[in-house]
Protein backbone atom coordinates (compact mmCIF):
# COMPACT_ATOMS: atom_id res chain seq x y z
CA UNK A 1 0.00 0.00 0.00
CA UNK A 2 2.81 2.44 0.89
CA UNK A 3 4.66 1.48 -2.29
CA UNK A 4 1.56 2.28 -4.34
CA UNK A 5 1.28 5.64 -2.57
CA UNK A 6 4.91 6.45 -3.54
CA UNK A 7 4.22 5.67 -7.20
CA UNK A 8 1.17 7.93 -7.18
CA UNK A 9 3.23 10.81 -5.75
CA UNK A 10 5.86 10.40 -8.44
CA UNK A 11 3.18 10.23 -11.12
CA UNK A 12 2.07 13.75 -10.18
CA UNK A 13 5.49 15.24 -11.11
CA UNK A 14 5.77 17.31 -14.39
CA UNK A 15 6.18 15.13 -17.47
CA UNK A 16 8.40 16.16 -20.38
CA UNK A 17 8.47 14.62 -23.85
CA UNK A 18 10.78 11.60 -23.93
CA UNK A 19 14.22 12.24 -25.47
CA UNK A 20 14.04 16.05 -25.32
CA UNK A 21 15.34 16.77 -21.81
CA UNK A 22 19.02 16.56 -22.72
CA UNK A 23 18.71 18.94 -25.69
CA UNK A 24 18.56 22.16 -23.64
CA UNK A 25 20.17 23.15 -20.35
CA UNK A 26 16.95 24.90 -19.27
CA UNK A 27 15.13 21.55 -19.40
CA UNK A 28 17.99 19.82 -17.59
CA UNK A 29 17.57 22.24 -14.67
CA UNK A 30 14.04 20.87 -14.15
CA UNK A 31 15.56 17.50 -13.35
CA UNK A 32 16.93 18.90 -10.09
CA UNK A 33 13.36 19.76 -9.08
CA UNK A 34 12.25 16.28 -10.08
CA UNK A 35 15.08 14.72 -8.07
CA UNK A 36 14.17 16.84 -5.03
CA UNK A 37 10.54 15.64 -5.15
CA UNK A 38 11.73 12.07 -5.61
CA UNK A 39 14.00 12.37 -2.55
CA UNK A 40 11.14 13.74 -0.42
CA UNK A 41 8.80 10.97 -1.59
CA UNK A 42 11.36 8.28 -0.71
CA UNK A 43 12.04 9.95 2.65
CA UNK A 44 8.30 9.96 3.45
CA UNK A 45 8.10 6.32 2.42
CA UNK A 46 11.01 5.42 4.74
CA UNK A 47 9.42 7.38 7.61
CA UNK A 48 6.11 5.58 7.07
CA UNK A 49 7.88 2.20 6.95
CA UNK A 50 9.86 3.01 10.09
CA UNK A 51 6.68 4.06 11.92
CA UNK A 52 5.07 0.81 10.83
CA UNK A 53 8.06 -1.20 12.04
CA UNK A 54 8.15 0.72 15.33
CA UNK A 55 4.49 -0.17 15.89
CA UNK A 56 5.23 -3.81 15.12
CA UNK A 57 8.15 -3.71 17.55
CA UNK A 58 5.98 -2.23 20.31
CA UNK A 59 3.26 -4.80 19.68
CA UNK A 60 5.80 -7.62 19.62
CA UNK A 61 7.46 -6.44 22.84
CA UNK A 62 4.08 -6.33 24.59
CA UNK A 63 3.11 -9.78 23.29
CA UNK A 64 6.46 -11.27 24.37
CA UNK A 65 6.17 -9.72 27.83
CA UNK A 66 2.66 -11.08 28.35
CA UNK A 67 3.52 -14.47 26.82
CA UNK A 68 6.53 -14.88 29.16
CA UNK A 69 4.38 -13.98 32.17
CA UNK A 70 1.63 -16.38 31.10
CA UNK A 71 4.11 -19.21 30.50
CA UNK A 72 5.20 -19.15 34.15
CA UNK A 73 1.75 -20.41 35.18
CA UNK A 74 -0.69 -20.80 32.26
CA UNK A 75 -3.56 -22.03 34.44
CA UNK A 76 -3.25 -19.12 36.88
CA UNK A 77 -2.86 -16.58 34.07
CA UNK A 78 -5.84 -17.83 32.07
CA UNK A 79 -7.87 -18.32 35.24
CA UNK A 80 -8.33 -14.57 35.13
CA UNK A 81 -11.23 -13.79 32.77
CA UNK A 82 -9.78 -10.43 31.69
CA UNK A 83 -6.47 -12.03 30.71
CA UNK A 84 -8.37 -14.72 28.82
CA UNK A 85 -10.44 -12.13 26.95
CA UNK A 86 -7.35 -10.14 25.98
CA UNK A 87 -5.62 -13.30 24.70
CA UNK A 88 -8.57 -14.19 22.45
CA UNK A 89 -8.81 -10.58 21.24
CA UNK A 90 -5.06 -10.53 20.42
CA UNK A 91 -5.45 -13.67 18.31
CA UNK A 92 -8.54 -12.39 16.45
CA UNK A 93 -9.02 -8.62 16.17
CA UNK A 94 -5.41 -7.56 16.88
CA UNK A 95 -3.95 -10.33 14.73
CA UNK A 96 -6.13 -9.23 11.80
CA UNK A 97 -4.66 -5.71 12.14
CA UNK A 98 -1.11 -7.11 12.18
CA UNK A 99 -1.86 -9.19 9.09
CA UNK A 100 -2.95 -6.06 7.23
CA UNK A 101 0.40 -4.46 8.02
CA UNK A 102 2.45 -7.54 7.11
CA UNK A 103 0.79 -8.10 3.74
CA UNK A 104 2.32 -4.86 2.44
CA UNK A 105 5.40 -6.72 1.22
CA UNK A 106 6.30 -10.13 -0.17
CA UNK A 107 8.34 -11.17 2.88
CA UNK A 108 5.39 -10.54 5.20
CA UNK A 109 3.10 -12.49 2.88
CA UNK A 110 5.53 -15.42 2.91
CA UNK A 111 5.60 -15.48 6.70
CA UNK A 112 1.80 -15.42 6.85
CA UNK A 113 1.66 -18.29 4.36
CA UNK A 114 3.97 -20.32 6.62
CA UNK A 115 1.56 -19.78 9.52
CA UNK A 116 -1.36 -20.79 7.32
CA UNK A 117 0.45 -24.00 6.38
CA UNK A 118 0.85 -24.77 10.10
CA UNK A 119 -2.90 -24.50 10.68
CA UNK A 120 -3.24 -28.19 11.56
CA UNK A 121 -0.73 -27.75 14.42
CA UNK A 122 -2.03 -24.40 15.68
CA UNK A 123 -5.39 -23.57 17.23
CA UNK A 124 -6.75 -20.18 16.20
CA UNK A 125 -9.81 -18.69 17.93
CA UNK A 126 -12.57 -17.34 15.71
CA UNK A 127 -15.35 -14.77 15.98
CA UNK A 128 -17.51 -17.24 17.93
CA UNK A 129 -14.73 -17.65 20.51
CA UNK A 130 -14.38 -13.89 20.81
CA UNK A 131 -18.12 -13.54 21.29
CA UNK A 132 -18.15 -16.40 23.80
CA UNK A 133 -15.46 -14.87 25.99
CA UNK A 134 -17.13 -11.45 25.80
CA UNK A 135 -20.50 -12.94 26.83
CA UNK A 136 -18.72 -14.78 29.68
CA UNK A 137 -17.40 -11.46 30.99
CA UNK A 138 -20.92 -10.00 30.88
CA UNK A 139 -22.21 -13.04 32.78
CA UNK A 140 -19.58 -12.55 35.48
CA UNK A 141 -20.33 -8.85 35.60
CA UNK A 142 -24.03 -9.49 36.23
CA UNK A 143 -23.76 -12.47 38.58
CA UNK A 144 -21.13 -10.90 40.83
CA UNK A 145 -22.22 -7.24 40.54
CA UNK A 146 -18.85 -6.20 39.11
CA UNK A 147 -18.28 -2.53 38.37
CA UNK A 148 -17.47 -1.81 34.70
CA UNK A 149 -14.73 0.71 35.46
CA UNK A 150 -13.04 -1.64 37.95
CA UNK A 151 -13.12 -4.47 35.43
CA UNK A 152 -11.58 -2.16 32.83
CA UNK A 153 -8.81 -1.42 35.34
CA UNK A 154 -8.17 -5.16 35.60
CA UNK A 155 -9.63 -5.37 39.10
CA UNK A 156 -12.05 -7.90 40.53
CA UNK A 157 -13.53 -6.98 43.91
CA UNK A 158 -10.91 -4.25 44.18
CA UNK A 159 -7.98 -6.66 43.76
CA UNK A 160 -5.65 -6.30 40.79
CA UNK A 161 -5.80 -9.49 38.76
CA UNK A 162 -5.22 -8.73 35.07
CA UNK A 163 -1.75 -8.06 33.67
CA UNK A 164 -2.88 -4.68 32.31
CA UNK A 165 -5.84 -2.32 32.08
CA UNK A 166 -8.19 -2.44 29.13
CA UNK A 167 -7.70 0.12 26.39
CA UNK A 168 -10.57 2.03 24.79
CA UNK A 169 -10.36 -0.45 21.89
CA UNK A 170 -10.64 -3.41 24.30
CA UNK A 171 -13.76 -1.90 25.87
CA UNK A 172 -15.11 -1.03 22.43
CA UNK A 173 -14.77 -4.66 21.32
CA UNK A 174 -16.68 -5.88 24.39
CA UNK A 175 -19.42 -3.37 23.56
CA UNK A 176 -19.41 -4.42 19.90
CA UNK A 177 -19.80 -8.09 20.79
CA UNK A 178 -22.70 -7.25 23.12
CA UNK A 179 -24.27 -5.18 20.34
CA UNK A 180 -23.97 -8.04 17.85
CA UNK A 181 -25.74 -10.29 20.34
CA UNK A 182 -28.60 -7.79 20.76
CA UNK A 183 -27.51 -6.99 24.33
CA UNK A 184 -27.87 -3.21 24.35
CA UNK A 185 -27.63 -2.89 28.12
CA UNK A 186 -24.03 -4.13 28.20
CA UNK A 187 -23.28 -2.31 24.95
CA UNK A 188 -24.04 0.95 26.73
CA UNK A 189 -21.91 0.02 29.75
CA UNK A 190 -18.83 -0.83 27.70
CA UNK A 191 -19.19 1.87 25.05
CA UNK A 192 -19.45 4.48 27.80
CA UNK A 193 -16.29 3.06 29.36
CA UNK A 194 -14.61 3.08 25.92
CA UNK A 195 -15.62 6.73 25.51
CA UNK A 196 -14.06 7.73 28.84
CA UNK A 197 -10.83 5.89 28.09
CA UNK A 198 -10.59 7.13 24.51
CA UNK A 199 -10.75 10.74 25.67
CA UNK A 200 -7.74 10.26 27.98
CA UNK A 201 -5.59 8.20 25.60
CA UNK A 202 -2.58 9.93 24.05
CA UNK A 203 -2.36 7.28 21.33
CA UNK A 204 -5.98 6.72 20.36
CA UNK A 205 -6.81 3.03 20.04
CA UNK A 206 -10.28 3.55 18.54
CA UNK A 207 -12.12 6.36 16.75
CA UNK A 208 -14.38 8.54 18.92
CA UNK A 209 -17.07 8.57 16.23
CA UNK A 210 -17.15 4.76 16.02
CA UNK A 211 -17.94 4.53 19.73
CA UNK A 212 -20.68 7.16 19.41
CA UNK A 213 -22.41 5.28 16.61
CA UNK A 214 -22.86 2.09 18.67
CA UNK A 215 -23.61 3.98 21.86
CA UNK A 216 -26.30 6.14 20.28
CA UNK A 217 -28.28 3.25 18.83
CA UNK A 218 -28.05 1.12 22.00
CA UNK A 219 -29.14 4.13 24.04
CA UNK A 220 -32.17 4.39 21.77
CA UNK A 221 -32.87 0.66 22.15
CA UNK A 222 -32.78 1.10 25.93
CA UNK A 223 -35.52 3.71 25.61
CA UNK A 224 -33.59 6.97 25.96
CA UNK A 225 -34.42 8.62 22.63
CA UNK A 226 -33.39 12.11 23.71
CA UNK A 227 -29.87 10.98 24.68
CA UNK A 228 -29.58 8.90 21.49
CA UNK A 229 -30.37 12.01 19.43
CA UNK A 230 -27.83 14.05 21.40
CA UNK A 231 -25.08 11.49 20.79
CA UNK A 232 -25.99 11.31 17.10
CA UNK A 233 -25.68 15.09 16.78
CA UNK A 234 -22.19 14.90 18.31
CA UNK A 235 -21.33 12.15 15.83
CA UNK A 236 -22.56 14.23 12.89
CA UNK A 237 -20.53 17.21 14.10
CA UNK A 238 -17.45 14.99 13.74
CA UNK A 239 -18.54 13.25 10.55
CA UNK A 240 -21.13 15.39 8.74
CA UNK A 241 -21.48 12.92 5.84
CA UNK A 242 -22.10 9.84 7.98
CA UNK A 243 -25.03 8.31 6.08
CA UNK A 244 -26.30 5.98 8.81
CA UNK A 245 -26.13 8.71 11.45
CA UNK A 246 -28.06 11.09 9.17
CA UNK A 247 -30.82 8.52 8.75
CA UNK A 248 -30.88 7.73 12.48
CA UNK A 249 -31.15 11.42 13.36
CA UNK A 250 -34.37 11.75 11.35
CA UNK A 251 -35.70 8.52 12.85
CA UNK A 252 -34.92 9.61 16.44
CA UNK A 253 -36.52 13.03 15.91
CA UNK A 254 -39.70 11.38 14.61
CA UNK A 255 -39.71 8.89 17.51
CA UNK A 256 -39.24 11.70 20.01
CA UNK A 257 -42.15 13.62 18.49
CA UNK A 258 -44.34 10.51 18.56
CA UNK A 259 -43.39 9.95 22.19
CA UNK A 260 -44.46 13.48 23.10
CA UNK A 261 -47.78 13.02 21.28
CA UNK A 262 -48.47 9.73 23.08
CA UNK A 263 -47.68 11.28 26.47
CA UNK A 264 -50.38 13.89 25.81
CA UNK A 265 -52.79 10.96 25.54
CA UNK A 266 -54.51 12.12 22.38
CA UNK A 267 -56.09 8.69 21.84
CA UNK A 268 -57.35 8.57 25.44
CA UNK A 269 -55.88 5.09 26.02
CA UNK A 270 -53.36 4.45 28.81
CA UNK A 271 -50.03 2.99 27.75
CA UNK A 272 -50.41 -0.12 29.96
CA UNK A 273 -53.86 -0.89 28.62
CA UNK A 274 -52.66 -0.41 25.05
CA UNK A 275 -49.72 -2.75 25.62
CA UNK A 276 -51.98 -5.51 26.89
CA UNK A 277 -54.50 -4.96 24.11
CA UNK A 278 -51.85 -5.22 21.40
CA UNK A 279 -50.23 -8.28 22.97
CA UNK A 280 -47.01 -6.60 24.04
CA UNK A 281 -47.46 -8.17 27.49
CA UNK A 282 -48.83 -11.59 28.30
CA UNK A 283 -50.54 -11.64 31.68
CA UNK A 284 -50.61 -15.45 31.79
CA UNK A 285 -46.80 -15.54 32.00
CA UNK A 286 -46.49 -13.14 34.92
CA UNK A 287 -46.38 -15.87 37.61
CA UNK A 288 -43.82 -17.90 35.64
CA UNK A 289 -41.65 -14.82 35.17
CA UNK A 290 -41.91 -14.00 38.88
CA UNK A 291 -40.84 -17.54 39.84
CA UNK A 292 -37.89 -17.35 37.46
CA UNK A 293 -36.87 -13.94 38.80
CA UNK A 294 -37.05 -15.12 42.41
CA UNK A 295 -34.92 -18.17 41.62
CA UNK A 296 -32.48 -16.04 39.65
CA UNK A 297 -32.05 -13.58 42.50
CA UNK A 298 -31.50 -16.42 44.97
CA UNK A 299 -29.04 -18.11 42.62
CA UNK A 300 -26.94 -14.97 42.11
CA UNK A 301 -27.06 -14.07 45.80
CA UNK A 302 -25.74 -17.52 46.74
CA UNK A 303 -23.06 -17.32 44.04
CA UNK A 304 -21.81 -14.11 45.67
CA UNK A 305 -21.75 -15.79 49.07
CA UNK A 306 -24.53 -13.59 50.41
CA UNK A 307 -27.08 -16.31 51.20
CA UNK A 308 -27.17 -17.64 54.75
CA UNK A 309 -29.23 -20.40 56.30
CA UNK A 310 -31.27 -19.67 59.39
CA UNK A 311 -29.76 -20.44 62.80
CA UNK A 312 -32.53 -22.98 63.35
CA UNK A 313 -31.33 -24.95 60.31
CA UNK A 314 -27.61 -24.52 61.09
CA UNK A 315 -28.12 -25.80 64.64
CA UNK A 316 -29.11 -29.23 63.27
CA UNK A 317 -25.97 -29.66 61.14
CA UNK A 318 -23.15 -31.92 62.28
CA UNK A 319 -19.92 -33.71 61.35
CA UNK A 320 -18.96 -37.31 62.01
CA UNK A 321 -16.73 -40.19 60.93
CA UNK A 322 -18.79 -42.49 58.71
CA UNK A 323 -18.03 -46.17 59.46
CA UNK A 324 -20.52 -47.77 57.06
CA UNK A 325 -22.39 -49.09 55.19
CA UNK A 326 -19.34 -50.83 53.69
CA UNK A 327 -17.15 -53.00 55.91
CA UNK A 328 -14.18 -51.20 54.37
CA UNK A 329 -15.26 -47.99 56.14
CA UNK A 330 -15.02 -49.72 59.51
CA UNK A 331 -11.27 -49.91 58.93
CA UNK A 332 -10.95 -46.58 57.11
CA UNK A 333 -13.87 -44.25 57.94
CA UNK A 334 -14.50 -41.09 55.91
CA UNK A 335 -14.98 -37.59 57.25
CA UNK A 336 -18.61 -36.59 56.65
CA UNK A 337 -20.18 -33.15 57.07
CA UNK A 338 -23.96 -32.84 56.84
CA UNK A 339 -24.49 -29.37 55.37
CA UNK A 340 -28.27 -29.60 54.93
CA UNK A 341 -31.12 -31.75 56.19
CA UNK A 342 -34.31 -32.42 54.16
CA UNK A 343 -32.98 -32.85 51.57
CA UNK A 344 -29.83 -34.26 53.12
CA UNK A 345 -26.68 -32.97 51.44
CA UNK A 346 -23.40 -34.38 52.73
CA UNK A 347 -19.82 -33.30 52.05
CA UNK A 348 -17.18 -36.04 52.26
CA UNK A 349 -13.73 -34.59 52.86
CA UNK A 350 -10.42 -35.95 51.49
CA UNK A 351 -11.96 -38.76 49.45
CA UNK A 352 -9.92 -38.14 46.29
CA UNK A 353 -6.12 -37.85 46.34
CA UNK A 354 -4.00 -35.46 44.27
CA UNK A 355 -2.46 -38.37 42.36
CA UNK A 356 -5.91 -39.77 41.51
CA UNK A 357 -7.06 -36.35 40.36
CA UNK A 358 -4.01 -36.04 38.10
CA UNK A 359 -4.74 -39.41 36.46
CA UNK A 360 -8.42 -38.60 35.92
CA UNK A 361 -7.55 -35.23 34.34
CA UNK A 362 -4.98 -36.82 32.07
CA UNK A 363 -7.39 -39.51 30.91
CA UNK A 364 -10.31 -37.13 30.39
CA UNK A 365 -8.66 -34.17 28.64
CA UNK A 366 -8.03 -35.76 25.19
CA UNK A 367 -11.71 -36.75 24.97
CA UNK A 368 -13.19 -33.41 26.00
CA UNK A 369 -16.24 -32.19 24.09
CA UNK A 370 -18.60 -29.27 24.68
CA UNK A 371 -21.02 -30.27 27.46
CA UNK A 372 -24.60 -30.87 26.32
CA UNK A 373 -28.08 -30.84 27.81
CA UNK A 374 -31.09 -32.93 26.91
CA UNK A 375 -33.93 -31.21 25.08
CA UNK A 376 -36.94 -32.24 27.16
CA UNK A 377 -39.23 -32.11 24.09
CA UNK A 378 -37.12 -34.06 21.59
CA UNK A 379 -34.90 -36.03 23.95
CA UNK A 380 -31.89 -35.01 21.82
CA UNK A 381 -28.60 -33.84 23.31
CA UNK A 382 -27.64 -30.28 22.38
CA UNK A 383 -25.32 -27.47 23.45
CA UNK A 384 -26.82 -24.55 25.36
CA UNK A 385 -25.69 -21.13 26.57
CA UNK A 386 -26.79 -22.00 30.10
CA UNK A 387 -24.20 -24.78 30.34
CA UNK A 388 -20.65 -23.72 29.51
CA UNK A 389 -18.00 -26.40 30.09
CA UNK A 390 -16.30 -29.33 28.41
CA UNK A 391 -16.67 -32.88 29.59
CA UNK A 392 -15.84 -36.49 28.85
CA UNK A 393 -16.75 -39.87 30.27
CA UNK A 394 -14.51 -42.51 31.85
CA UNK A 395 -15.25 -46.23 32.24
CA UNK A 396 -13.98 -48.43 35.08
CA UNK A 397 -11.91 -50.41 32.59
CA UNK A 398 -10.14 -47.23 31.42
CA UNK A 399 -7.92 -47.18 34.49
CA UNK A 400 -7.33 -48.80 37.86
CA UNK A 401 -7.87 -45.35 39.36
CA UNK A 402 -11.36 -44.97 37.81
CA UNK A 403 -12.26 -48.51 38.96
CA UNK A 404 -11.11 -47.68 42.49
CA UNK A 405 -13.01 -44.38 42.56
CA UNK A 406 -16.25 -46.12 41.50
CA UNK A 407 -15.78 -48.71 44.26
CA UNK A 408 -15.21 -45.90 46.76
CA UNK A 409 -18.51 -44.23 45.79
CA UNK A 410 -20.31 -47.56 46.32
CA UNK A 411 -18.63 -48.02 49.71
CA UNK A 412 -19.65 -44.54 50.88
CA UNK A 413 -23.22 -44.45 49.52
CA UNK A 414 -24.11 -48.13 49.80
CA UNK A 415 -25.63 -47.89 46.32
CA UNK A 416 -25.05 -50.24 43.39
CA UNK A 417 -22.70 -48.80 40.76
CA UNK A 418 -23.52 -51.47 38.15
CA UNK A 419 -26.37 -49.34 36.76
CA UNK A 420 -24.74 -45.95 37.33
CA UNK A 421 -23.56 -43.78 34.46
CA UNK A 422 -19.87 -43.56 33.65
CA UNK A 423 -17.73 -41.09 35.59
CA UNK A 424 -18.23 -37.70 33.97
CA UNK A 425 -15.28 -35.30 34.13
CA UNK A 426 -15.82 -31.59 33.46
CA UNK A 427 -13.64 -28.52 33.18
CA UNK A 428 -15.30 -25.10 33.23
CA UNK A 429 -14.02 -22.44 30.84
CA UNK A 430 -14.11 -18.64 31.06
CA UNK A 431 -17.14 -17.76 33.16
CA UNK A 432 -18.08 -21.47 32.95
CA UNK A 433 -21.38 -22.28 34.61
CA UNK A 434 -24.50 -24.44 34.60
CA UNK A 435 -27.70 -22.58 35.42
CA UNK A 436 -30.34 -24.02 37.82
CA UNK A 437 -31.44 -27.51 36.76
CA UNK A 438 -32.57 -30.89 38.03
CA UNK A 439 -30.38 -33.95 37.71
CA UNK A 440 -33.46 -36.21 37.64
CA UNK A 441 -35.95 -36.49 34.79
CA UNK A 442 -39.35 -34.97 35.48
CA UNK A 443 -42.71 -36.57 34.67
CA UNK A 444 -42.96 -34.86 31.27
CA UNK A 445 -39.49 -36.18 30.32
CA UNK A 446 -40.68 -39.76 29.96
CA UNK A 447 -37.98 -40.87 27.52
CA UNK A 448 -35.05 -39.09 29.19
CA UNK A 449 -33.12 -42.24 30.21
CA UNK A 450 -35.07 -44.78 28.19
CA UNK A 451 -32.00 -45.90 26.23
CA UNK A 452 -30.15 -46.73 29.46
CA UNK A 453 -32.98 -48.88 30.82
CA UNK A 454 -31.91 -48.15 34.39
CA UNK A 455 -34.66 -45.81 35.56
CA UNK A 456 -34.29 -42.28 36.83
CA UNK A 457 -31.25 -40.70 38.47
CA UNK A 458 -31.74 -41.54 42.13
CA UNK A 459 -28.63 -39.75 43.44
CA UNK A 460 -25.64 -37.56 42.54
CA UNK A 461 -22.06 -37.94 43.79
CA UNK A 462 -19.95 -34.90 42.86
CA UNK A 463 -16.16 -34.73 43.29
CA UNK A 464 -14.33 -31.39 43.43
CA UNK A 465 -10.95 -31.81 41.72
CA UNK A 466 -9.65 -28.26 42.18
CA UNK A 467 -9.89 -25.30 44.48
CA UNK A 468 -11.36 -22.17 42.88
CA UNK A 469 -10.01 -18.75 43.78
CA UNK A 470 -13.35 -16.96 43.35
CA UNK A 471 -16.82 -18.10 42.26
CA UNK A 472 -17.65 -21.58 41.02
CA UNK A 473 -19.89 -22.63 43.93
CA UNK A 474 -22.56 -25.32 43.64
CA UNK A 475 -25.76 -23.66 44.86
CA UNK A 476 -29.25 -24.88 45.70
CA UNK A 477 -31.50 -21.78 45.35
CA UNK A 478 -34.58 -23.32 46.98
CA UNK A 479 -32.82 -24.35 50.21
CA UNK A 480 -30.39 -21.41 50.44
CA UNK A 481 -27.31 -23.65 50.28
CA UNK A 482 -23.93 -22.97 48.67
CA UNK A 483 -21.11 -25.53 48.42
CA UNK A 484 -17.67 -24.06 47.70
CA UNK A 485 -15.21 -26.24 45.75
CA UNK A 486 -12.53 -27.86 47.89
CA UNK A 487 -10.02 -30.08 46.15
CA UNK A 488 -10.40 -33.74 47.12
CA UNK A 489 -13.87 -33.32 48.65
CA UNK A 490 -17.19 -34.65 47.31
CA UNK A 491 -20.87 -33.79 47.72
CA UNK A 492 -23.68 -36.36 47.80
CA UNK A 493 -27.45 -36.04 47.71
CA UNK A 494 -30.54 -38.01 46.67
CA UNK A 495 -32.45 -36.58 43.70
CA UNK A 496 -35.53 -38.74 44.34
CA UNK A 497 -37.67 -39.25 47.41
CA UNK A 498 -37.91 -42.88 48.62
CA UNK A 499 -41.28 -42.95 46.86
CA UNK A 500 -39.53 -42.39 43.51
CA UNK A 501 -40.88 -38.86 43.11
CA UNK A 502 -38.40 -36.17 42.18
CA UNK A 503 -37.22 -33.93 45.01
CA UNK A 504 -37.64 -30.43 43.56
CA UNK A 505 -35.61 -28.92 46.41
CA UNK A 506 -32.48 -30.51 44.87
CA UNK A 507 -32.62 -28.06 41.97
CA UNK A 508 -29.06 -26.73 41.80
CA UNK A 509 -26.59 -24.77 39.69
CA UNK A 510 -22.87 -24.34 39.06
CA UNK A 511 -22.02 -20.66 39.54
CA UNK A 512 -19.76 -18.98 36.96
CA UNK A 513 -16.05 -19.34 37.68
CA UNK A 514 -14.87 -15.81 38.47
CA UNK A 515 -11.15 -16.33 39.02
CA UNK A 516 -9.29 -19.62 38.68
CA UNK A 517 -10.23 -22.91 37.09
CA UNK A 518 -12.77 -25.51 38.13
CA UNK A 519 -12.50 -29.27 37.66
CA UNK A 520 -15.21 -31.67 38.81
CA UNK A 521 -16.20 -35.25 38.21
CA UNK A 522 -19.53 -36.78 39.03
CA UNK A 523 -21.39 -40.06 39.14
CA UNK A 524 -25.10 -40.16 38.39
CA UNK A 525 -26.57 -43.18 40.14
CA UNK A 526 -29.77 -44.76 38.79
CA UNK A 527 -32.78 -46.50 40.38
CA UNK A 528 -32.28 -50.03 39.02
CA UNK A 529 -30.29 -52.18 41.39
CA UNK A 530 -31.09 -50.05 44.44
CA UNK A 531 -34.38 -51.78 45.32
CA UNK A 532 -32.94 -53.44 48.45
CA UNK A 533 -30.31 -50.80 49.17
CA UNK A 534 -32.76 -47.92 49.33
CA UNK A 535 -36.24 -49.43 49.57
CA UNK A 536 -39.20 -47.63 48.05
CA UNK A 537 -41.58 -45.81 50.42
CA UNK A 538 -44.94 -44.16 50.06
CA UNK A 539 -43.94 -41.10 52.07
CA UNK A 540 -41.45 -38.43 51.00
CA UNK A 541 -39.43 -38.70 54.22
CA UNK A 542 -35.83 -39.63 53.53
CA UNK A 543 -34.32 -42.79 54.89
Amino acid sequence: MIGMWLLMCLALLPVLTHGEVFTAMTDMSHLLTTEGEMIRAVENYIIAQEEKLEKLKRDLYEMERVHDEASLSPEAFLGNPINAYLLVKRLTVDWADLQNIMTDDSMGKAMLNNLTNMAEFLRWPDEEDLNGVAVALMRLQDTYNLDTSQLARGQIYGKKHAYRELTAADCFELGRQSYNGGDHYHTMLWMNEALKRQETESNKTVEHADILEYLAFSTYMQGNIRQALKLTNVLLAERPNHQRAMGNKVYYEEALQAQKTKKRGEDGISLDAEAVEKGYTVSENIDVADDWQRERRAYERLCRGEGTMSQRVVAKLYCYYQHGPSDFLIISPVKAEVVHIHPTVTIYHDVLSDSEIAVIKELATPMFKRATVQNYKTGELETASYRISKSSWLKSEDSEVVFRVNERIESITGLNMATAEELQVANYGIGGHYEPHFDFARREEKDAFKSLGTGNRIATFLFYMSDVEAGGATVFPHINLALWPKKGAAAFWYNLHPSGEGDTLTRHAACPVLVGTKWVSNKWIHERGQEFRRPCALEYDEL
